[in-house]
């Protein structure tokens, strides 16, 4: 594996379930021991521990500053 990170802030990740609104695209708005994303689709934000975001996030859609 890389030393370079898989995502940072901004990034707009997809996750395996989607939001009850339909989308599926988080953006990340916040990183620590917690991860805080904002729905792409209605705005609702959620903070989750990181261990947890790896495991429910599928892929990184849009990179910030590519």
């Amino acid at each position: 594996m890389s030393s370079e990170r898989e995502y940072q802030i901004n990034d707009v990740v997809q996750m395996k379930k989607s939001h009850p609104c339909g989308e599926n695209r988080w953006r990340i708005i916040r990183m620590g021991m917690d991860i805080r994303i904002k729905c792409e689709g209605c705005g609702h934000s959620v903070l989750i521990p990181r261990k947890r975001f790896e495991t429910k996030m599928k892929k990184v859609v849009e990179r910030v500053g590519d």
